[in-house]
């Protein structure tokens, strides 16, 4: 048996995806967390009162490269207060590509992407992305996990990271959830052959495919 999907590939040269667990730092994260994934379809929509609430993906990240740069870095200050610029490090990748799965409204998206509205780009507004979508068919089998961003559980491998699932249009509110993702630039979170996803779907070269939780920003539930 198998499932239609929409196969989408993002690709930049460089990206950078800030950690924002460490405030007053650069640290950047190994791949994209999913929320930033949720503002590249919002921004392809116009915005995110055209984003189907009920869109998931799944999803697989590469990169070939990682290295640091300096630039300047302008802390937060309270109001009315002035800050002083400081050149910090930057983490980087290059030679990224991002590969997302939609299961639902293949045609919407497969429109929204190929005439996005507004400009698609990987974690920063200057980091641009080109996209390229085709139809395929998903297998019922587990894959294999490879670079594939997966919530955490107890057979998954790879480094496991505390990310962003949604954040509130007003940022007041954020969905924090567990992935685990293996890193292919380091070997000691390597996820090895074989080792399949409990479940989801494989592609016709074996990659699992999973999805993640909604990213709308309308079902980030406010906590006191």
């Amino acid at each position: 048996m198998s499932i239609p999907a929409l196969e989408v590939t993002v690709a930049a040269p460089v990206a950078s995806f800030r950690n924002p667990l460490y405030p007053n730092m650069q640290v950047g994260l190994p791949c994209p967390p999913p929320s930033t994934v949720g503002g590249l379809l919002a921004a392809a929509s116009g915005s995110w009162a055209r984003v189907p609430q009920h869109t998931r993906f799944a999803m697989a990240f590469h990169v070939e490269a990682a290295g640091k740069d300096l630039e300047t870095f302008h802390p937060l200050a309270e109001v009315g207060e002035k800050t002083t610029p400081d050149p910090k490090d930057r983490d980087y990748l290059w030679g990224t590509a991002l590969t997302l799965w939609l299961l639902e409204d293949l045609d919407l998206w497969a429109a929204r992407l190929r005439r996005p509205v507004w400009p698609l780009h990987l974690g920063r507004s200057q980091d641009l992305a080109s996209v390229r979508t085709r139809r395929v068919d998903l297998d019922e089998a587990r894959g294999e996990q490879r670079r594939a961003v997966i919530l955490d559980h107890p057979e998954a491998s790879g480094t496991r990271l505390r990310l962003t699932t949604a954040v509130r249009e007003d940022r007041s509110h954020t969905r924090w959830d567990d992935y685990r993702y293996a890193d292919p630039l380091t070997t000691e979170h390597s996820s090895p052959p074989g080792n399949r996803l409990p479940v989801g779907w494989s592609t016709d070269t074996g990659q699992g495919v999973a999805l993640l939780p909604a990213f709308h920003p309308a079902l980030v539930e406010a906590r006191s």
